[in-house]
C-alpha cells in the first residue's frame, strides 16, 4: 500500500530501510542549510549579496517541507491508529505545530514576522537516527561512563546548543531594531545567550525591551538546570559504575556467592 509506504518512510522504519534512511538524512541536512541561510540573512551586507540566491533557496525549502508536511498529515491515521480524529492530533501535536509554523509565514504575507528559525526545534528528528553502539568494557571508568551514558550527555549538549540558537536568534529580532550596534547579527547574539544561559552576565550587552528581559529570566533560569545538569548524568554514570564493580567483586563468578 503506497500510503502506508510514505509512512515507512517518513516516520523512520526500519534501520535496513534505505529510503527511509536517505529520507532522514535529507531532511535533516536541508534543515542544518535552513539555520544557515537564516543565519546569513541576519547580516546585512550578506543578505544584500546573496539575496536571489537565498530567495530562491527559501521557495525550494518552503515547497519541500510542506510537501513533507501533507505527507505527514495524510499518513496520520498510521501515526494514531486508535484515535477517531489522527490528522487532528497530528496538527496540534509538538512536531505539527513546528512543521506548521515553520513555512505558515512563507504563505502568509501578512505575517511580519520571521518565523524561520523555529526550524531550529525539527532537529529534534535527528535522534530517530541516532545507533545505539555496544557498552565496552576495555576502556577505564570514565571512558565506561561516558560511552554509556552519551546520548544522554548528547541529549543535554544537542538541547543546549539548540537553546543558544533558538534564545540568539529570538533576541536578535526583538533587541536589533532598538540596538542594532549591539546586536548585529545573529552570530554576535549568541555572546548574549552564552553569557545568560550559564549565568556569568558580564554587563557588556544588555537588553532594553521588556520582551528581550523577559527572555533574559527565562533563558538565565533554564541555564541554571541546563548547564549543569552533564555533571550530574556523569557522577550518577559513575557511582552506578563503581556499584556495579563491587557487586562483581562480593559475588563469586562459579557459584553465585558472595564471598
Amino acid at each position: 500500500m503506497i500510503k502506508k509506504r510514505i509512512f515507512e518512510i517518513i516516520e523512520k522504519a526500519e534501520n535496513d530501510d534505505i529510503p527511509s534512511s536517505i529520507f532522514d538524512y535529507s531532511i535533516i541536512t536541508l534543515i542544518c542549510l535552513n539555520i544557515i541561510a537564516v543565519i546569513i540573512s541576519s547580516y546585512n551586507e550578506l543578505q544584500l549579496k546573496y539575496h536571489i540566491i537565498l530567495h530562491n533557496f527559501e521557495i525550494a525549502s518552503v515547497l519541500i517541507f510542506t510537501i513533507e508536511y501533507f505527507f505527514r498529515l495524510w499518513t496520520a491515521p498510521f501515526k494514531y491508529p486508535n484515535s477517531r480524529v489522527p490528522y487532528i492530533l497530528f496538527i496540534f501535536s509538538f512536531f505539527g505545530l513546528i512543521d506548521l509554523f515553520a513555512i505558515l509565514p512563507f504563505y502568509l504575507p501578512f505575517v511580519n514576522i520571521d518565523l524561520r528559525f523555529i526550524r531550529i526545534f525539527r532537529l529534534f528528528r535527528l535522534f530517530r537516527i541516532l545507533k545505539i553502539t555496544r557498552y565496552n568494557n576495555a576502556i577505564d571508568v570514565i571512558g565506561r561512563v561516558l560511552k554509556k551514558e552519551k546520548e544522554k550527555l548528547f541529549m543535554t549538549v544537542f538541547v543546549t546548543g539548540l537553546l543558544i540558537l533558538f534564545s540568539a536568534s529570538l533576541l536578535f529580532i526583538i533587541e536589533n531594531p532598538q540596538q542594532p550596534e549591539k546586536f548585529p547579527n545573529i552570530i554576535d547574539t549568541f555572546w548574549w545567550s552564552i553569557a545568560t544561559l550559564t549565568t556569568a552576565d558580564y554587563g557588556d550587552v544588555g537588553t532594553v525591551t521588556m520582551l528581550g528581559k523577559i527572555l533574559t529570566g527565562v533563558i538565565a533560569i533554564l541555564g541554571l538546570g541546563l548547564v549543569a545538569l552533564p555533571s550530574g548524568i556523569i557522577c550518577s554514570g559513575l557511582v552506578e559504575d563503581w556499584n556495579n564493580e563491587k557487586s562483581k567483586k562480593n559475588i563469586c563468578p562459579h557459584c553465585g556467592k558472595e564471598i
